[in-house]
């Protein structure tokens, strides 16, 4: 499945320019997202989603599924190369939602890789409590076919794992990053904001919108994601309100209390057994007649517990905190006790109230009483939480005549059942308000059965439908990849002295394009170490070379190739050749010259070529003839292509003499004059004098064909003609003989030969356009 949308790219850092620089990006790189989920894709259960783009994996939640046994309750793992994920993060500590990732772990090749676990600090504190619980239980089972891992791999995989703070910016790297924010629903539970080069994806895991008595609700995060990955646990059922439910629950044990009937419970060990335990506690106090009748929660798990609640105060709602200011510990019950010993139940005849794992009634004490409890018409169930689909708790939402035992055979079934979930879940309204406060672009459905998500899904569309708004909502079954394609608009922002002042649109901007993790700054290469930590490093290239001429000869041989040479004196008052102002040859001897410059590539290139000229001088039959035969030879305003060397005459000591001697034959308009007569034939000027009030006619030339003329001002290099063909021909001819009678010196200008090895001046650049 294929969906298009549009993502605007922008980087951030330092005082950045309102005028954004646009980068080209080339046509087919809009690089997809895929999803995949390998658990919780159209039923609740194992959740697993599978998060890639642009070369980045995140798996968010690694739970079983609490339905099936043994390798069946594990998400679609091999579906995944587990040594390539980069993240693994985990929303809470729940069975389908944490219970697979020992197995992942340390059972698979993720340890192979560099990729690394993450959740809140409370989070990682439950796990390990609830993990070794679930190992123990597994180990009374005499089945051990159905063992996935041992305590050793709880232990290994707990030590592994990273815990994180509420809003912390985690990055990990290559432009992956995530943020946890507060999700109600239990303890230390988290959704956690994804960043992959700059695509964001909003990941729930379960979540509540409601306040209880002791957690907090789930955020809206400040940042809105363009994908949103959200639970739809209850479809579009709404919920009773939150005093309703209550007074209907405490009413509901009342009853079975006073008719003489036990209570039954299954609770988790952790969040829903917390608040059931609070709300109980105080009703006990508000009701003195209840008083007498004992209300026990039978979890070792529960009692170990405590001790996290208490230590993680502070994440909890403005209730529970303002107690503990007041030395008021919520946690310490005055009327909820803990059952150590499950068999002083059967001592105690009366009623009573129970607590007990697990949730689901699949196994555990829960399971035992409910077998020993519901044959008697007195007793009662209440089921509390959200119950999946193929286990014990939704059974016996359907009232069957009879269960069946673990022990083997059937039960009959009098007891009652009552269903008043607790389950910290949104229903439909919080659900359907939290995403349209999100305001993704896209919705992909998860943590839900089919018929439930597909009406969630036609329920959400007509509420954007009556507003006249589009929404993308996905629901994706398990292991089909749902891919989202975002066209991409990256932009770069100027920082630091680039952005000091506004650009006026069209004004060329240069800089320093810097890329990293997927965004773009342009600075002023003198703020990269400020801005990026970066530095600049200077390479100084030198190269000593014997010579056996004097320093004119190699003059003129550089002349030769380079046009002109720039003479002067260096730091250590020794002449010095610079050419193409890129390359200085410096006079270290009568025998030795030395060759510097800044490397880079055009300078390298320059160094190579004056390398060649030098080398090559002692061999040339022009230094032959040079220093063979005195005569006098001028050294300036003068062009060896125009005439001979056999014309040329040193003195007896193979020097160049600096005074004497004519100018060439031809100047460089003369040069242009043949070529231009060479064309088209007439060519007159230029003209070196004119006659008062003929300025306009100075230094021009005019070239006829035929009845047309050209004028040409040799200042400007400016065309003038009737005839547009003419005037092209003549400019086409006019840059030709300028690049053929340029010297290669003015072609071309180096970057600089600043040498200085102590630092102090470095290396001039020339910053880079974007």
């Amino acid at each position: 499945m294929h969906r298009h949308g549009r993502r605007h790219y922008r980087s951030a850092g330092g005082a950045a320019s309102t005028a954004p620089v646009q980068v080209l990006t080339p046509a087919g790189d809009d690089a997809p997202l895929t999803i995949t989920m390998l658990g919780a894709g159209q039923e609740v259960g194992r959740s697993c989603c599978v998060i890639e783009h642009r070369g980045k994996k995140v798996v968010c939640d690694a739970g079983l599924h609490p339905a099936h046994p043994g390798m069946g309750s594990l998400p679609f793992i091999d579906e995944v190369d587990w040594s390539t994920v980069d993240a693994i993060l985990v929303t809470h500590f729940h069975v389908d939602h944490a219970a697979a990732l020992p197995y992942v772990m340390e059972k698979t090749n993720f340890k192979d890789g560099n990729g690394k676990v993450y959740m809140t600090h409370a989070t990682k504190a439950i796990y390990g409590l609830t993990m070794m619980d679930t190992v123990r239980i597994n180990d009374q089972n005499q089945d051990q076919s159905g063992r996935l891992y041992d305590e050793a791999d709880v232990q290994s995989s707990w030590q592994s794992t990273i815990a994180v703070d509420y809003h912390q910016d985690i990055i990990i790297s290559g432009g992956l990053r995530f943020t946890p924010y507060h999700a109600g629903h239990v303890l230390g539970a988290s959704m956690f904001m994804i960043e992959i080069a700059g695509l964001k994806i909003l990941y729930t895991g379960d979540y509540s919108r409601e306040e209880d008595r002791h957690l907090v609700v789930a955020e809206i995060p400040p940042v809105k994601p363009d994908v949103l990955i959200c639970e739809s646990t209850f479809g579009v059922h709404t919920l009773p309100d939150r005093k309703e439910k209550e007074e209907q629950f405490t009413t509901l044990v009342a009853n079975i209390i006073r008719r003489g009937g036990r209570c039954l419970m299954p609770i988790p060990s952790f969040g829903n057994g917390q608040e059931l335990a609070l709300l109980l506690d105080e009703y006990w106090h508000d009701h003195p007649e209840l008083q007498s009748t004992p209300v026990y929660f039978a979890s070792g798990l529960f009692q170990r517990g405590m001790r996290v609640y208490k230590t993680y105060v502070h994440t909890m709602n403005a209730n529970i905190r303002s107690r503990f200011a007041r030395r008021d510990n919520p946690f310490d019950f005055k009327y909820v006790k803990w059952l150590k010993d499950p068999r002083r139940l059967q001592e105690h005849k009366g009623p009573c109230v129970v607590m007990a794992s697990a949730q689901f009634m699949s196994f555990g004490l829960s399971r035992e009483l409910l077998e020993d409890w519901a044959a008697d018409s007195k007793n009662g169930v209440i089921v509390t939480g959200y119950s999946i689909e193929g286990t014990m708790a939704r059974t016996l939402l359907s009232e069957p005549d009879h269960i069946e035992s673990l022990k083997g055979g059937n039960i009959p079934r009098r007891l009652t059942v009552k269903e008043i979930s607790f389950g910290a879940h949104v229903d439909y309204a919080q659900n359907s308000k939290f995403i349209q406060e999100i305001g993704a672009q896209h919705i992909v459905l998860v943590h839900g059965e089919a018929s439930q998500m597909g009406r969630l899904r036609a329920a959400l569309r007509d509420t954007y439908a009556t507003r006249g708004q589009e929404i993308n909502i996905h629901t994706p079954r398990n292991c089909e990849p749902l891919v989202l394609t975002f066209r991409q608009e990256r932009v770069v922002k100027a920082i630091g002295s680039l952005a000091a002042d506004r650009p006026v649109h069209g004004t060329p901007l240069k800089g320093l394009l810097v890329s990293k993790d997927f965004s773009y700054t342009l600075l002023d290469p003198r703020d990269l170490k400020d801005f990026t930590g970066l530095s600049t490093s200077t390479i100084v290239q030198k190269q000593s070379i014997p010579v056996g001429v004097g320093w004119s000869v190699i003059r003129w041989h550089l002349e030769g190739m380079y046009g002109e040479v720039e003479e002067d004196v260096d730091e250590e008052g020794r002449t010095a050749f610079t050419i193409m102002n890129a390359v200085r040859v410096v006079q270290i001897s009568e025998i030795v010259v030395e060759i510097q410059w800044t490397s880079d590539s055009s300078n390298d290139m320059i160094a190579d070529s004056v390398l060649a000229v030098l080398l090559g001088i002692d061999g040339s039959p022009a230094t032959v003839k040079l220093t063979s035969t005195p005569h006098h030879h001028a050294h300036h305003d003068h062009y060896h292509g125009s005439h001979s060397h056999n014309d040329t005459r040193v003195n007896g000591d193979g020097e160049v003499p600096s005074s004497s001697g004519s100018l060439s034959t031809f100047t460089e308009f003369d040069k242009i004059r043949m070529f231009l007569e060479a064309h088209f034939g007439e060519v007159s000027g230029p003209n070196a004098t004119v006659a008062e009030g003929e300025e306009d006619e100075l230094l021009t030339m005019t070239v006829r064909v035929d009845s047309t003329t050209a004028k040409i001002d040799l200042i400007s290099m400016r065309v003038e003609s009737a005839s547009p063909d003419l005037k092209r021909r003549v400019e086409t001819v006019l840059e030709m003989a300028m690049a053929t009678l340029r010297p290669l010196s003015r072609s071309f200008i180096g970057s600089g030969v600043k040498v200085d090895l102590e630092g102090d001046k470095g290396m001039e650049v020339e910053p880079v356009g974007a």
